[in-house]
């Protein structure tokens, strides 16, 4: 296992199969970088939760946990909650390099490519 560890953050919803395209993503990552451990976190209505999901990956060897938002932009859980949710793990884990990414939506890349697959949309 790797010392280094990556958690996909998202929102979370009462509809179990909201997750289903996130867990596609933990699958997709779990085959681009093997060894690095995956989890996902949901803010409210799924779980694990951020503190329970960083808390498993430091049990099992974790010293370095990044946190990629899986949201498209800044709102309020992204620019409020989610860095009080950051500074208590980093509380909670001193030994853990806990290291926080932009929201995947503002990631020029994302955003070319949603942007293509709307131009090809206009297309069929």
């Amino acid at each position: 296992m790797s010392d280094r560890a990556l958690i996909l953050f998202a929102h979370g919803a009462r509809d179990p199969r909201w997750a289903e395209p996130l867990q596609i993503l933990q699958k997709r990552l779990a085959t681009l970088a093997p060894g690095t451990p995956v989890a996902l976190a949901f803010l409210e209505f799924m779980s694990p939760d951020l503190p329970s999901a960083a808390a498993t990956l430091v049990a099992g060897g974790a010293r370095r946990l990044q946190i990629v938002p899986v949201f498209l932009g800044q709102g309020g859980h992204v620019r409020d909650d989610l860095p009080r949710l950051v500074a208590a793990l980093r509380s909670r884990h001193p030994q853990v390099d806990v290291r926080l990414s932009d929201a995947v939506g503002e990631v020029p890349e994302v955003l070319d490519a949603i942007a293509n697959y709307c131009e090809r949309q206009a297309h069929t």
